[in-house]
């Protein structure tokens, strides 16, 4: 059976088509948190994603879309509408890999990534794509018409007040980001391609809060306001306006920095699968997530991925506590119970002191050749040590 594979139209321009530069990313003063989270998911999209909260005007979708910008461009199959790495095979659509399996020459191109915008009001089948059943029928082809999910394969999808959008929607989109595929099914004809993303959810939370289970699904999560002191703030004022004024002239003026932080990504890219880490570091990362009473394993299984990425960003290919302390303060916050510290925020000195901590308490209890877990009141005081 054949395959084929209409792109849509709203999606399939590329990102910043006719329009004046956006922002730079090294221009946005402060949110040096959210600006962090948003880069080690650039460096490893396995990580999951970031989610966003904050009140207006503090520059969310701004930093988003300068990400895009900012990013390397990436080698694809050159028809492919749906991104192929041409270096992993094993991550073909269908479409590829029915057209170039058994090819000994494929066409590749350089292109950028997409940064593809998610209406608060997109349906199922704008997300996931549709099947053509009576070409399927009538002509032996899958017809197979892209989707949001085919449309945002290594690139950027963003979804602005997030917590307004459906919620199965938003399981849809979370399910995709955590398997890196996508897979529609119909009338027994299946289509698959590969959707693998960085998921940006952006919301205030004064219009309402997602789900606990959902906000669980987010791999790292960043709390932003807006800045307080008053130099900061006349700064934000100076560059905005240098940019209004003269978009193309600001932008080649921050493009050297941008440079430099792009080439810092790919070169971060191209260690993370090299980055180790040890027992202990393994140890520090559960026990802290257990004193924390975190649910499930996810939370775990991010702080490894995210200060891995972070090593990489740093240029080493071993973890460190610094590491593990960052990967906490963005993985921890939006996943502590409802309770007294439902609305804490990880501050990183203490977390630092309470990494430290624990990796002296492992080191001592390995010594001894002991290895527990911890008591209901060393629990308590991690809790406190990590939350404010």
């Amino acid at each position: 059976m054949t395959v084929s594979v209409k792109l849509s139209e709203q999606e399939s321009e590329p990102f910043m088509s006719n329009r004046p530069p956006v922002f730079p990313f090294t221009a946005i003063v402060g949110q040096d948190m959210m600006k962090l989270a948003l880069i080690l998911n650039a460096i490893d999209m396995r990580i999951g994603g970031v989610l966003i909260r904050g009140e207006r005007g503090t520059g969310k979708s701004t930093a988003a879309r300068a990400l895009a910008a900012l990013l390397p461009e990436i080698n694809v199959i050159a028809d492919s509408p749906f991104n192929d790495d041409p270096a992993h095979p094993e991550s073909w659509s269908d479409f590829a890999r029915g057209k170039y399996e058994d090819c000994p020459e494929i066409p590749t191109s350089r292109r950028r990534i997409s940064f593809v915008d998610l209406p608060v009001s997109a349906t199922e089948d704008r997300v996931v794509g549709t099947l053509d059943i009576e070409k399927a029928i009538q002509f032996g082809e899958r017809h197979f018409d892209t989707g949001v999910l085919a449309n945002a394969n290594r690139g950027i999808l963003y979804v602005d007040e997030i917590n307004l959008l459906d919620d199965h929607i938003v399981d849809l989109l979370l399910d995709s980001a955590a398997m890196g595929v996508n897979i529609v099914e119909r009338e027994g004809i299946s289509f698959s391609h590969p959707a693998r993303f960085i998921l940006v959810g952006t919301m205030n939370p004064e219009e309402g809060d997602l789900r606990p289970q959902l906000l669980d699904r987010f791999a790292l999560s960043v709390d932003v306001t807006g800045i307080k002191g008053a130099t900061e703030r006349i700064e934000i004022l100076e560059r905005h306006i240098a940019y209004e004024n003269a978009p193309l002239d600001f932008k080649a003026e921050w493009d050297p920095v941008d440079q430099q932080l792009s080439q810092r990504i790919a070169a971060a890219r191209e260690i993370i699968d090299l980055v180790t880490h040890t027992t202990h570091d393994l140890r520090v990362i559960a026990s802290i997530s257990s004193d924390l009473r975190i649910d499930g394993h996810r939370a775990d299984l991010v702080i490894l991925k995210a200060a891995r990425a972070h090593a990489a960003f740093e240029g080493r290919t071993a973890i460190n506590d610094r590491d593990i302390t960052i990967a906490i303060r963005l993985t921890i916050p939006h996943r502590l119970k409802r309770g007294p510290f439902s609305d804490a925020q990880a501050d990183l000195n203490a977390v630092e002191a309470a990494v430290d901590e624990k990796r002296q308490e492992i080191g001592e209890g390995e010594e001894e050749g002991e290895f527990s877990e911890n008591s209901d009141e060393q629990a308590a005081q991690t809790k406190k040590k990590v939350s404010l």
